[in-house]
Formats: C-alpha cells, sequence, structure tokens
C-alpha cells in the first residue's frame, strides 16, 4: 500500500451521473490485482474530509481507471476534478479476487459493480490457460448497464437485462444466469460465480453458489471510513465472525458469507 500523488490524465462522462476517472499512478498501477479498491482524497473538500473508496475499471501501464457514479456529497465534488488536477491516492487496498478459475468464469455485476469485473476479465483472459468468460450485466434501466462495448473489446460475451426492459432481457439479471448454469450443468461442465453490485443481487448469487457446490468470489460493498482496518466500520458478518471488508474483503467467497 502506498499514498501515491496521482495526476489526473482525463475525467469523463460516461452516461448520466456515471464517469470515468484516469490517473497517472505508476507505482500503485504495478501492483494493482482485480477486486482491490483504491481510497481518494477528493479535491475540494475540506481537510477533514474523509477518503473516498473506488474500485478499480483497470490498472497498467501507469494508469489506474475508476468508474464510479455521483452519489453524495464526496463523489459529486469529484465531479468537479479535471484533467492536470493532482489527487491523493492510497493503494491497493483490501482483498481481491483470484486468478485461477475451475471451469467457466461467470461474472455478474449491477450498476457500477461491473468495474472490477472488467479488471478480472481482462485479467483472466492473461493466464497462461484462461477460462471460458461470460459476463452478466443488469440494471435498473439501460442508463445503468455499463462497460458493455468494454467487455465486447474483450472478446467477452454478454448478458443483459434491465428492470424495466429497456434493453436485453426484461427482469432480474440473474435470470439469464440461471439460463446458462441450466446449460452448463446439463453439459456437465463446472463453473465459478463472481459478483459485484447490490447486496439483493449479491446474495443471490452466492446462493446459487453454494447451492449448486461451485465456488463463488463475492464483492461486499460497505461503508468504509479509514480504508485501513483501524476502524470497524465496514464489517461483514462471515461464518469466522465479523470481518473488515477493506481488509479481509472486500472479495469473500459466497459459502463464507454470513446473510441476514
Amino acid at each position: 500500500m502506498i499514498d501515491e500523488k496521482c495526476t489526473i490524465l482525463s475525467h469523463e462522462l460516461i452516461k448520466g451521473d456515471y464517469r470515468m476517472l484516469v490517473l497517472s499512478a505508476p507505482e500503485m498501477a504495478k501492483d494493482t490485482a482485480p477486486g482491490q479498491f483504491v481510497h481518494i482524497r477528493v479535491p475540494g473538500l475540506e481537510d477533514t474530509a474523509l477518503r473516498r473508496p473506488f474500485s478499480v475499471f483497470d490498472a497498467g501501464d501507469g494508469k489506474v481507471c475508476v468508474l464510479y457514479k455521483a452519489v453524495g456529497r464526496g463523489t459529486r465534488a469529484l465531479t468537479q476534478a479535471k484533467a492536470g488536477d493532482i489527487v491523493s491516492v492510497m493503494g491497493p487496498l483490501g482483498h481481491g479476487f483470484p486468478l485461477k478459475c475451475e471451469g467457466d468464469a461467470l461474472l455478474v455485476g449491477g450498476g457500477y459493480g461491473v468495474a472490477p469485473l472488467h479488471f478480472l476479465a481482462k485479467r483472466l483472459l492473461a493466464t497462461a490457460n484462461p477460462p471460458a468468460i461470460k459476463v452478466f450485466i443488469g440494471g435498473r434501466t439501460k442508463e445503468d448497464l455499463l462497460a458493455v462495448e468494454d467487455f465486447a473489446k474483450l472478446g467477452v460475451e454478454t448478458m443483459v437485462a434491465t428492470n424495466d426492459g429497456s434493453a436485453g432481457a426484461t427482469g432480474l439479471v440473474t435470470d439469464p444466469l440461471d439460463d446458462e448454469l441450466i446449460r452448463l450443468r446439463t453439459a456437465g461442465r463446472g463453473f465459478e460465480l463472481f459478483a459485484c453490485g447490490p447486496d439483493p443481487m449479491l446474495k443471490a448469487v452466492a446462493m446459487r453458489a453454494t447451492g449448486t457446490g461451485s465456488k463463488g468470489w463475492i464483492s461486499m460493498d460497505r461503508h468504509m471510513i479509514c480504508g485501513v482496518g483501524a476502524c470497524y466500520a465496514c464489517i461483514q458478518k462471515t461464518v469466522r465472525g465479523n470481518s473488515r471488508c477493506c481488509i479481509e474483503g472486500p472479495v469473500f467467497a459466497a459459502a463464507d458469507l454470513v446473510w441476514s
């Protein structure tokens, strides 16, 4: 973990309230793994303001890319940062996704939860024996479907679903996922599940992993304050007791999670 002064290379509106922030971070980019996060001191906030955590969309070639949504005071302030500005970034933090997969890799994301899954797909494809990868992206409307084109550039098959039917299948993203699980199990093919997004979706994916006896890797989104395990604000219940998402997570094995 380092605290790096990073120059903003670009900061673009993707659509709706979603933005892509690209940082020059030569030291951090070398060591960041899919599923880890960075803690950014947001410019424009008071000096006493807490850093904000962000998943990593991509890292490499001296750059760290963050896909985020403006949802609160901190992220709204971040939207005002522009290319050339310097920001303090701490990372990489947390425990990410494994890069070994037994069978097919099924990646399930909702909203900006697709960010670490894009990074994961890119790294899985770069392994010596890359698995077959299929991505399932869900959102309330088509405006919440992110990175579909980015996955296409990687050559990864992508299925989309929206609650209102404005794009892809109508309903929950677990509907096309269930069709794929039936297909794979009928064919006798093994698989692992990787997920990031809202809690109801994460629980549903975790239940499918444990229910089929397959491995599942779930990235939990909890409110973080310190980002380094000191404050115990980002607790997640597991079979081993309370775990800190910023240290033991944010990625947990599905079988280890306890859902209320």
